[in-house]
């Protein structure tokens, strides 16, 4: 198998890379030691994905142990999300049909699967064992955790303190997302910081039942385009996996010269000695960041597009910013922007190219304006900051944006 050739220094590396925490360190390398394939699960959610590259970090994480040769549990929470996650929510969320958690794992599918090695994934839904247990088996499983420990979670705590009712269903939502561990008998387990808790429970019920305990590795939450927020629909930051590749290619040319090292930490699958080679590069100003950036975009769009698609992707950036086919003399405008962003017509008046935010709304509605030569649509489009825009106002007002 391929993980008996691997270096296992070369491979906790590459494992390590980008990882927030690793509950606990020495057990995750005597595991690699131990030359065997890990079982390695990641819990999803069973509402709709529609999964942009935030959601990438824990598959690329995963695509990781499984190109070192270990065996990936892709865990769809159908039974819990049937119960509602209260994650981070002071409400619960609202559980799902039979019918809508399976359409929504064959969506998942679709999408996974353009990163994920299907040979080596293994997708399971935690009902085929909670849906065997009867009401005495489940009561049994509460008596393995103490209400003390379930009230050292962040937001159980908070909601107690201020005398917000949680309901004992809550409870169970950790306790079967840490039960998962011990029907999957897994060796590691990932999630994002903020399920940090319910991985620790998985931890100590494999203790309860006689295992050995997993290690918990959590991954931080990736900042969208504006490289301050974290990546999300609703603030308009993110790049979805779905996405066209030109307007993919295009957003990932997008980012800040500062941001693209995280990007290439979390969702590239470079060598790690290649990216850090290349930093000192930049740094020294031995190579344009801007080259680099695009090997990144390249490396993105053909993940999820395929490569022939990313170099025509390539080819019309390049096309478009090449100085042919514009004026020779753009001139350049810094303009001050909060880390919120700016509405694009606000951003038009400050660069000069419109005399008022109404004229800016104005010429957008005439279909006149383009952000990187692509025209603008949206009256509500934000600009964040750091950035660099290159904007059009019809075909003679024209200004390299530098938001700060």
């Amino acid at each position: 198998m391929e993980h008996a050739h691997v270096n296992p220094q070369h491979a906790l590396e590459e494992i390590l890379r980008g990882t927030e925490e690793v509950l606990v360190l020495d057990e995750l390398e005597a595991r690699l030691k131990e030359g065997r394939p890990l079982r390695v699960k990641a819990g999803f959610d069973p509402t709709a994905p529609d999964l942009h590259l935030g959601h990438t970090v824990l598959l690329n994480k995963l695509k990781q142990f499984q190109d070192l040769g270990h065996e990936v549990l892709f865990l769809i929470g159908d039974f819990t999300g049937m119960i509602g996650d209260p994650t981070g929510k002071s409400a619960t969320r609202p559980p799902l049909t039979r019918e809508e958690v399976l359409e929504n794992a064959r969506t998942y599918e679709q999408q996974i699967f353009k990163v994920l090695d299907p040979e080596k994934t293994l997708v399971v839904f935690n009902s085929s064992w909670m849906g065997e247990m009867n009401a005495a088996d489940l009561i049994q499983l509460a008596g393995k955790y103490t209400v003390a420990r379930m009230l050292e979670r962040d937001d159980f705590s908070k909601r107690y303190a201020s005398g917000q009712p949680i309901a004992i269903h809550e409870f169970l939502y950790p306790l079967v997302q840490g039960y998962d561990s011990v029907a999957l008998k897994a060796d590691v387990e990932l999630g994002g910081t903020d399920q940090k808790f319910n991985l620790l429970v998985g931890r100590e019920l494999q203790k309860q039942y006689g295992q050995r305990p997993q290690v918990v590795m959590t991954l931080p939450i990736l900042e969208g385009l504006d490289g301050v927020q974290k990546m999300s629909k609703s603030l308009g930051n993110y790049i979805g996996i779905a996405e066209p590749a030109e307007e993919m290619f295009g957003k990932l040319m997008s980012i800040s010269d500062t941001l693209m090292w995280r990007y290439f930490q979390l969702l590239s699958f470079r060598p790690w000695s290649e990216v850090k080679a290349w930093r000192t590069a930049a740094e020294r100003g031995e190579v344009n960041p801007r080259d680099i950036k695009m090997k990144l975009a390249w490396e993105i769009t053909a993940r999820f597009h395929g490569e022939t698609v990313a170099h025509r992707a390539q080819e019309a950036f390049v096309a478009r910013f090449s100085r042919g086919q514009l004026p020779e003399d753009i001139p350049e405008v810094q303009v001050q922007a909060p880390p919120e962003g700016l509405p694009i017509a606000n951003v038009l008046k400050e660069a000069g190219l419109v005399a008022s935010t109404s004229e800016g709304l104005r010429m957008i509605a005439q279909r006149a304006v383009r952000v990187d030569r692509e025209r603008v649509e949206d009256k509500g489009l934000r600009l964040f900051p750091p950035a660099d825009h290159l904007l059009q106002v019809g075909k003679r007002r024209i200004a390299r944006v530098i938001l700060r």
